[in-house]
């Protein structure tokens, strides 16, 4: 069995059995022809690098995204910083003359252009902050999240996990300021994209594929 996370993020286990090998990860390709919105690329021009904030696929009423969207502005103008709202399928909406909001973005272009990233810890978005080398904000839900929220806390990749069910704007906003500020963490982050640069997931996967069919 072949997992597609690095062994610089979680060790493999000692009690593992032969057959299970950790590769490293398996970055995705992004589509060749996707080019950046303009009204994207002037905002990124018009100031310092944003925060990111997105929460992937996680799924909200029409009550709660209008709630999230509120706490979401509430948090960056306190922490006094600019934005780029992922709307994701919670559908955050949190335009004003700070933020941005947008749809479809690879995480590849997007993460090495903002300062942090505030995303609910599913295993892909860890990844692609990882790879960009850049401080997390981590806001765990359900599943694998708080495990990933744990690991990026362990490593001081982070600057607080503020598990959804207990998100507020104070605690936000103070999370961000930490994540934007500290040297530590943003030392931390740069030195843990360089690792996982050495890697070659994917290369390590046909390598086992191969060994197997001999």
């Amino acid at each position: 069995m072949l997992h597609g996370f690095s062994t610089h993020i979680v060790p493999r286990p000692a009690g593992w059995r032969p057959g299970l090998e950790i590769c490293g990860y398996w970055w995705p390709q992004t589509d060749p022809q996707w080019r950046p919105a303009a009204a994207l690329v002037d905002f990124l021009r018009a100031g310092p690098p944003p925060v990111y904030v997105g929460f992937g696929s996680t799924m909200t009423s029409t009550k709660q995204s209008e709630h999230i969207s509120q706490l979401v502005r509430s948090a960056l103008r306190r922490a006094g910083v600019r934005g780029i709202v992922q709307a994701g399928w919670a559908g955050i909406n949190v335009d004003d003359e700070n933020t941005l909001t947008v749809t479809e973005v690879p995480h590849r272009w997007l993460f090495p252009h903002v300062a942090a990233v505030v995303h609910h810890c599913g295993a892909g978005t860890t990844a692609a902050g990882l790879r960009a080398g850049v401080p997390t904000v981590a806001v765990p839900g359900l599943g694998d999240q708080p495990f990933w929220a744990r690991r990026l806390r362990d490593l001081g990749l982070s600057a607080d996990t503020v598990p959804q069910r207990t998100l507020t704007v104070e605690r936000l906003a103070a999370a961000i300021r930490t994540a934007v500020t500290d040297p530590g963490i943003k030392t931390r982050a740069r030195r843990i994209s360089d690792l996982l640069a050495a890697e070659d997931g994917a290369a390590h996967v046909v390598s086992s594929v191969d060994r197997l069919l001999g």
